[in-house]
């Protein structure tokens, strides 16, 4: 069964004294395009899961986020290092520059520091952060679980559109191989009248080359290519359907063939209910277009 490409899926989790909210969604892309938004300080929790994701996942742009807290008031602070040491070594600078140029500077106090931003952070500390990457990576399983059942579902319903717009594309297409047999006759007819018309026009016609001309204009405006090819297209697309799987982009590509066959088949029509039934083959392709956009 095809799957779709959008979907999504969330989930509360909470293991004392943490608590947290996955969210997932996607929308559709040509390829696969994950971004994840998890905090750094959870050491190995977005290699794990990225590599997770892309073991399930082919194609759609995937963000999957990740809101962490805890439930005590007094969470542990802890200094980032490379924080306070950038913080001080532009202080250093700062001090310089105004020492060399006459300027007193008030002293600075810790508690200024501190306000700099990512000097002081609420975090875990020296606190083991692996219990918790295994809770959050085992709900996140969990997350992508219920994403792919409602990709499937999403696919399921994608299918049925699809297969209903074949058939409407299969009926057009045996209208138009009838519609293209019955005007065989008056086609006929009017390159025999043409004929008679440019040979008594002149005198020095080439009977048998103006037949030929005639004739190269007869096999140009025949569409039995056109129809057989429609149909061969149809067969492959439910076969696609039928096997399921990741077969958006060949079916993105089954589209502009499709289109193609109903391009030249109004082009060659020379015929009002041909060109009509070529007209509405368009329109049904141009839908089924849209809706294998969102196939993965």
């Amino acid at each position: 069964m095809i799957q779709s490409m959008t979907a999504f899926a969330s989930a509360r989790g909470d293991t004392a004294p943490w608590n947290w909210v996955w969210e997932m969604r996607s929308v559709n892309a040509r390829g696969l395009d994950l971004r994840l938004r998890v905090p750094d300080w959870l050491e190995g929790l977005e290699a794990g899961a990225r590599a997770d994701l892309s073991k399930a996942l082919t194609r759609g742009s995937v963000t999957v986020s990740l809101r962490i807290g805890r439930d005590d008031v007094a969470q542990p602070m802890a200094i980032n290092e490379a924080s306070l040491d950038a913080v001080l070594t532009a202080l250093e600078e700062v001090e310089n520059r105004a020492m060399a140029r006459g300027i007193t500077l008030a002293p600075s106090r810790a508690s200024d520091l501190l306000q700099h931003r990512g000097v002081l952070e609420a975090g875990s500390g020296d606190e083991d952060t692996a219990p918790l990457v295994a809770a959050l990576r085992k709900q996140l399983g969990e997350v992508l679980n219920d994403f792919l059942t409602m990709r499937r579902r999403e696919g399921e319903a994608l299918a049925t559109i699809l297969s209903d717009q074949l058939t409407q594309v299969e009926t057009l297409t045996e209208q138009a191989a009838e519609t293209a047999l019955a005007r065989k006759d008056a086609v006929r007819q009017t390159l025999q009248d043409n004929l008679a018309l440019i040979l008594d026009g002149t005198g020095e016609a080439d009977a048998d080359r103006v037949a030929q001309e005639l004739a190269l204009l007869a096999v140009k405006a025949d569409v039995t290519e056109e129809i057989d090819r429609l149909k061969a297209h149809v067969a492959a697309a439910r076969d696609l359907l039928a096997t399921g799987g990741a077969v958006g982009r060949k079916l993105d590509f089954l589209m502009q063939e499709f289109n193609r066959e109903a391009n030249t088949l109004c082009s060659k029509a020379q015929n009002r209910d041909l060109t009509a039934i070529g007209l509405e083959l368009k329109a049904v392709i141009d839908q089924m277009r849209e809706q294998v956009q969102n196939v993965e």
